[in-house]
Parts: C-alpha cells; structure tokens; sequence
C-alpha cells in the first residue's frame, strides 16, 4: 500500500517545528522587540521563530512536492544510531559541566566526537579536544571576559 505524501517523517516532523516556531513567534511578540538601548528581549526569540516557521514550511513542502520517490529505499538505521549517539554525547555533555566545568566537559566531547565518531586517531583526538577547550577559553573566557561554568579544577 502505497503511503500518503503528506504522512512522511520530514512533513510531521516539519509540521510539529512549524507549529513549535509558531509558538515562539507569538510568544516573543510579549516582550519589548527593541528598547532605548538596542534590541529587546523579543527581538532574538522572534527571528529565531520566524526562521523556524520558514525552514519548517520549506521542508514540509518540498518533501511533499518532491518528484523523487521514496519507493525501495530502506531506512538508515546505522545513521540513526549515529546521529542518536551524538545526540546522547551532547546530553552527557550537559549533565558533566556542572560536575567538570565547561572546558573539561567540552573536551570530553570533542574527543568522544573525534576518536568515536570519527575514527581518528587518539593523538588527533586529544590535539582536537585541547585544541577546541583552549579556543573557547581564549574567545570567550579572555577576550569577551565572560564567566564560564568551571569545575573542581577550576576551569
């Protein structure tokens, strides 16, 4: 039986982004969009939304007009594991930087993303995750002199 065009994974997956930026819009039309010192606490949420609805809509449509068909092609399941390990790193990331501190769980991150996901090698992985903790501290712990999480360490 053949699947409605209108019942594939990026058109609900579209329609729930769409109605989720729909929210924020009509949220952040509340807050002052600009005030006498520059942009308000509206103005970001409202763009951010608004792109949101747009790159929803645009999915949704071009999914469900697209000429190619989906017929024999067999869902990815490696890639999903992939992108849902990721995703999980990413958590576990989170829930380590109270406990870390930002550089150290970021670190961590990268060189899980690095040498896991990548398959590189332990020395590219470790140049990699120092590498990408020392630029975050540099930018925005040195040159915009803002406070990062820090850990036991310190840092």
């Amino acid at each position: 039986m053949a699947q409605s065009k209108w019942i594939k994974g990026d058109v609900v997956s579209g329609a729930v982004l769409a109605a989720l930026g729909a929210y924020i819009v009509s949220e952040a039309w509340r807050w002052d969009y600009s005030t006498a010192e520059g942009p308000g606490p509206g103005f970001f949420p409202t763009w951010y939304g608004i792109a949101m609805l747009v790159l929803a809509l645009v999915l949704m449509l071009r999914t469900a007009f697209s000429a190619a068909e989906q017929d024999g092609k067999t869902t990815d399941w490696v890639g999903i594991g992939r992108a849902l390990t990721v995703w999980a790193a990413f958590t576990l990331c989170i829930v380590l930087m109270k406990f870390l501190g930002f550089l150290t769980a970021l670190a961590l991150l990268t060189l899980f993303i690095v040498a896991v996901m990548y398959g590189r090698p332990l020395k590219v992985a470790l140049a990699a995750a120092v590498g990408n903790a020392a630029g975050f501290y540099l930018v925005f712990g040195l040159a915009l002199q803002l406070s990062l999480p820090a850990g036991p360490l310190g840092f």
